[in-house]
């Protein structure tokens, strides 16, 4: 018998993956999946996808039809081409991303696409793919003195991906410009575009920041997945309490409700939770968003352009001549706005916006600093969400410990029973050795009663305000010690992310 000579690979067998499996372009547009001995065909499958698939798969026997509508196939697409993602990604042989023309909705021919530029055109779709597929929510791409470092941004922490010195930077920069539409040309001035992307079926919305650099263009990408759908309420992390809360606020004929946090603290996602509560048929709903983070059935959303004077405060001047009933604005960001929205709550709409500040209470603070007057906000504030989002423990390997006497000071100087144990994160094969799974909100409801009101329009300061409105377990910090105490995040996230403010 003649053994295989040294250097060559044996075929694979049948059934063993990518050697039969059809090219993942060629399975997305003909509508058929070849998965083992199942063959998945989608609602447009074609005949000669069809015939394609029947003889790949001749030599693994009888094949299983299955027949699935268009968001079962597109699912199977999905998780068909996502195995085997490390053998893939290596090689390089099959790149799950295409980019879309957005206006057009068809594939887009890319002038960069010549066998010169292949590999970055392979590098920089596979740090995309990466991305997604680790659920990031942003992607960092960062030109040094020593070559190229990218990194993730997930569960809140950056985590380096790719960091050489073996790498085209400028080509790698170029390309992701000209796939978000930007001048390649012009290297001085920052810039600002957007990638629409599919994967596996998945639509994959990325808006892309250009920023110039010493070493080179910067280049941070915010990654949306508009396939992944609004978080239902029950999935936010309230308590029954604070979600009958929300049903209340929501049901409010006027008024101005704010959701405040920091960047990526999940206020764009508790304010759709919102509009869902609010939406009703007799209601006319008008959004004006940057970005429309998720397109919301029955509800008008508008994208603000501030570059020919589409700005919050013109589209919210606009949308009130809308007839609206309730109106969502992005974010009050200055005194125009800030404004308007008053006026709009007083005239009898409900407004839904956000607001950077530290805390609900902090929210008073900042629109008095906005200039609207104390008797307005009085007047119109009906409620406030603080939040934050804290990483979850892995509960395969947390570990837990007795608590010392300085973490037991934090729950006894908040007036909060000092819990029997506390846990810490450890690592291990589950969670990839980062001790944390998946994310956890907190949540600081403030709801504006008659006392309050009072003490708002009396000019009260941020400590009487807090002093007379919230709870020590309702503050952020006693709900992050709650999810202490239950287990769920340790004491130093809530220390890093909330902060022990007496």
């Amino acid at each position: 018998m003649t053994s295989p000579r040294a250097g060559t690979s044996r075929p694979s067998p049948p059934g063993s993956g990518s050697a039969t499996r059809l090219p993942f372009a060629f399975a997305r547009d003909q509508q058929v999946i070849l998965d083992g001995s199942r063959l998945i065909a989608g609602p447009g499958a074609s005949t000669l996808g069809l015939r394609e698939a029947q003889r790949r798969g001749a030599a693994r026997g009888a094949l299983t039809l299955e027949e699935p509508d268009q968001a079962g196939f597109e699912t199977e697409l999905a998780r068909v081409y996502r195995a085997g993602e490390g053998e893939e990604a290596a090689a390089g042989d099959e790149l799950l991303f295409d980019l879309e023309d957005g206006a057009a909705g068809g594939r887009q021919r890319d002038l960069l696409e010549d066998p010169g530029e292949a590999p970055v055109i392979q590098l920089v779709n596979r740090l995309l793919r990466q991305a997604v597929l680790s659920g990031a929510s942003d992607l960092h791409v960062e030109p040094h003195e020593g070559g190229l470092r990218a990194r993730t941004r997930v569960d809140g922490m950056l985590r380096t991906v790719m960091d050489r010195a073996d790498v085209p930077v400028r080509r790698i920069v170029s390309r992701l410009k000209v796939m978000a539409g930007l001048d390649i040309a012009e290297t001085r001035l920052p810039q600002d575009g957007r990638i629409a992307l599919a994967l596996g079926g998945r639509q994959i919305d990325a808006r892309v920041s250009s920023l110039p650099g010493h070493y080179g263009e910067r280049i941070v990408l915010r990654i949306l997945d508009r396939s992944s759908g609004l978080m239902p309420l029950d999935d936010l992390g309230l308590s029954a309490a604070q979600q009958a809360l929300l049903r209340r606020l929501s049901a409010l004929p006027n008024g101005i409700i704010l959701a405040t946090g920091p960047t990526g603290a999940g206020k764009t996602t508790t304010l759709y939770s919102l509009l869902q509560l609010a939406n009703r048929n007799e209601r006319n709903i008008v959004t004006v968003e940057d970005p429309i983070e998720y397109d919301l059935p029955g509800i008008s959303q508008s994208q603000i352009n501030a570059e020919i004077g589409m700005t919050f405060a013109a589209g919210l001047r606009a949308t009130l001549r809308q007839d609206p009933d309730v109106i969502l604005v992005g974010e009050i960001r200055d005194g125009e706005t800030a404004s308007t929205a008053t006026q709009a709550a007083l005239t009898g709409h409900l407004v839904f916006s956000s607001l950077h500040a530290n805390g609900s209470v902090g929210a008073v603070v900042r629109l008095r600093d906005l200039g609207v007057e104390n008797f307005l906000i009085a007047a119109t504030l009906r409620g406030v969400i603080a939040q934050r989002l804290l990483r979850r423990l892995c509960p395969e390997c947390r570990e837990a410990h007795a608590p010392s006497a300085e973490e037991a000071t934090h729950f006894t100087r908040h007036g909060l029973a000092v819990p029997d144990g506390l846990y810490d994160a450890a690592g291990c094969a589950t969670c990839g050795g980062t001790g944390h799974a998946g994310r956890k909100g907190v949540f600081e409801m403030l709801e504006i009663g008659a006392r309050l009101r009072e003490a708002i329009d009396a000019g009260a300061n941020e400590t009487e305000m807090t002093r007379l409105a919230l709870g020590a377990d309702e503050t952020l910090f006693g709900q992050g010690l709650a999810a202490v105490a239950a287990g769920e995040v340790s004491l130093s996230e809530t220390l890093r992310v909330v902060g022990d403010v007496a």
